[in-house]
């Protein structure tokens, strides 16, 4: 279970996670805290469905969201950097998108934006999970989240590693 993988990987690494969902309704933090210990990791969740929500809890900008929606990427950023900014997480996790029915030519059924946040960056990207139906696109979101929260924290273990590594070898160049 990638739930039960993340848990354990972000204890070794010392991660504590916030996640801020829309479409998913907080299906990604429901993942995380069904497994046992996940206190230890998980510090909280912003589920802002509508936008007045997103612009009061995590400070996504009206402008933003008049220009672009709430579907997009640029939402995304705006809506990890406030999970970010009002946890206590090492990592954070946001979720905006089309899980169905509907959409349009411009945004489809299924098309997803995650935005990702840690220390020393932001990232975020667009899927396009297609018309799954809205319990399957929802499941592919909270996967695809994990996933990217899995990815990030491997990523910093390696770095960490590595840095260890370089550090040695500098000593003994001495």
């Amino acid at each position: 279970m990638l739930a039960q993988t993340l848990l354990e990987e972000a204890r070794a690494g010392h991660h504590v996670i916030a996640t801020a969902e829309s479409c998913t309704g907080g299906l990604v933090a429901g993942a995380i805290t069904s497994v046992a210990g996940s206190s230890d990791i998980f510090d909280r969740a912003f589920v802002t469905y509508t936008n007045r929500a997103k612009v009061q809890m995590l400070g996504v900008s009206p402008d933003t969201l008049r220009e672009h929606g709430a579907v997009s990427e640029h939402v995304a950023q705006e809506m990890v950097a406030g999970a970010f900014a009002n946890s206590q997480a090492t990592i954070a996790v946001s979720i905006t998108g089309i899980a169905g029915p509907g959409g349009s030519e411009h945004k489809p059924e299924g098309r997803v934006c995650f935005g990702l946040a840690w220390e020393n960056g932001l990232r975020t990207e667009t899927v396009e999970f297609g018309a799954l139906g809205r319990d399957q696109v929802r499941a592919a979101a909270v996967e695809h989240a994990l996933g990217m929260i899995l990815t990030s924290i491997r990523q910093d273990a390696h770095d960490t590693e590595a840095n260890r590594r370089g550090n040695a070898q500098d000593l003994r160049s001495f």
